[in-house]
């Protein structure tokens, strides 16, 4: 078609392509946002040409640049570029924000394949990932309010994808929870659930009680999301964590046990997997889950011995205070043989204490966890009889300390009885003193 010769002194129209692309390089800002607008309006299927490059490269250039500061200015014209969010005061956004996100507003309308090319753009030019995960946060929720279903639960994909590639401190906690709660109403896909998942349970020790309270899907029964807070414990456990992080992560699942213990729906094998999720060395003690499990047996009062005995199971008795395990002891709600180990294992925390490196010791430890634990036909006489040697054990004791304190009762008594004697004799001497002295002047007269 001869576009590339010059015809009657006008350049050809391959010259002028050329020297056009050359010049986006000296296109204001808005120039730049103008031709996205009119390229994504007009050109949708033309992702990839070599024009729509150039003005991408051009912009994230600029973004690029070393305090780069927004070239939007009262004088400046940018007012020309007119969006439908232009309604909204544009000056008084970024004049509240950092030098290093005005251009947040601009690059809102942009659909989900042109962000997908931008911010890939932003990670490979070294932008600043902190502000990147801003941006996706600040986008995702923009274009949520004005999209529809499919378009929406394409840019909660885009965005967590594009989330999953920045450094996993820069991105926020919070933000990430806003973003789980609308892809579960989404129905986005199984992968993009599974980056967002792991991208929380990284961060599961900054997360607040609020945060875990995700509702159950419609139909599960439940009234949380048990499930989704199981995977994001599998998530944070198999990945890098300090015995603080650990610690905090335990110390807020034992307040959402708490919280969703009282759900009638909630089956017993999720409650023991909700406790045993986390290693026992995660918890200095275990008052919080016992607790919890008192509630829930309150609350699921028609289950069986071995049921409630499964979800006892959960519990270390030994990392239980005193007043929990004297409780335990005589609550009602516990399967006898949970009450049995409760007092076994007071016994033994009072029996280490006076005799701290006997054997004997030992082998009752032994001989009491095969008869709660392992059981037998005649399970209900075993524990009988624990429980009766454990009370004569209790009797005896109360019986030394009774009978120490009387004998140091009869010693007093002894002591003030010769004290007694002995005031009485000085009485004495001195009633005989004074009928003496009264008696000798009648002598001597």
């Amino acid at each position: 078609m001869e576009m590339d010769q010059v015809c009657s002194g006008t350049p050809s129209l391959l010259h002028q392509t050329e020297k056009s692309l050359e010049e986006i390089n000296s296109w204001t800002w808005s120039q730049l946002l103008v031709a996205l607008k009119q390229y994504q309006d007009l050109l949708p299927a033309m992702n990839s040409s070599c024009l729509l490059q150039k003005i991408l490269d051009s912009l994230v250039g600029r973004l690029a640049l070393p305090s780069v500061v927004s070239p939007c200015t009262p004088s400046s014209g940018c007012s020309s570029f007119q969006l439908s969010s232009d309604s909204r005061s544009s000056d008084s956004v970024r004049n509240s924000w950092s030098r290093t996100t005005w251009w947040f507003e601009d690059l809102v309308f942009l659909n989900a394949d042109l962000i997908d090319k931008v911010v890939k753009m932003m990670v490979s030019q070294k932008l600043d990932h902190v502000t990147l995960s801003r941006f996706l946060f600040y986008y995702q929720k923009s274009r949520f309010f004005i999209a529809g279903p499919a378009e929406k639960r394409k840019t909660t994909e885009v965005v967590v994808t594009l989330l999953s590639s920045l450094d996993r401190s820069s991105v926020s906690c919070k933000g990430l929870y806003d973003i789980l709660r609308m892809a579960l109403s989404l129905k986005v896909s199984k992968c993009c659930k599974n980056i967002l998942e792991s991208l929380i349970g990284s961060q599961l020790d900054q997360a607040t009680l609020d945060n875990l309270l995700v509702p159950s899907p419609h139909g599960k029964g439940c009234i949380y999301h048990v499930n989704l807070v199981l995977r994001l414990l599998k998530s944070f456990l198999g990945g890098q964590f300090s015995s603080t992080q650990l610690k905090k992560v335990a110390a807020l699942m034992d307040f959402y046990i708490a919280e969703v213990s009282p759900d009638s729906s909630l089956k017993p094998t999720k409650f023991v997997a909700l406790v045993a999720a986390l290693p026992d060395s995660a918890r200095d003690s275990y008052d919080g889950i016992y607790q919890a499990t008192d509630i829930y047996l309150e609350v699921h009062g028609g289950l069986s011995e071995e049921e409630k005995m499964t979800v006892c199971c959960a519990l270390n008795y030994e990392k239980l205070s005193p007043e929990a395990l004297r409780h335990l002891a005589r609550n009602s709600k516990f399967p006898s043989r949970a009450a049995a180990k409760a007092v076994i294992t007071s016994q033994q925390t009072k029996l280490k204490s006076l005799l701290p490196n006997t054997h004997p010791l030992n082998d009752f430890s032994y001989s009491a966890s095969c008869y709660t634990i392992e059981g037998s036909k005649d399970k209900k006489g075993d524990l009988d009889q624990i429980l009766l040697h454990v009370r004569k054990i209790e009797l005896s004791t109360e019986n030394e300390r009774l009978r120490a304190h009387l004998q140091g009762m009869q010693w007093r008594v002894i002591e003030l009885e010769k004290a007694c004697k002995g005031m009485q004799t000085r009485m004495e001497h001195m009633m005989k003193s004074r009928l003496l002295a009264r008696s000798l002047p009648k002598l001597c007269s």
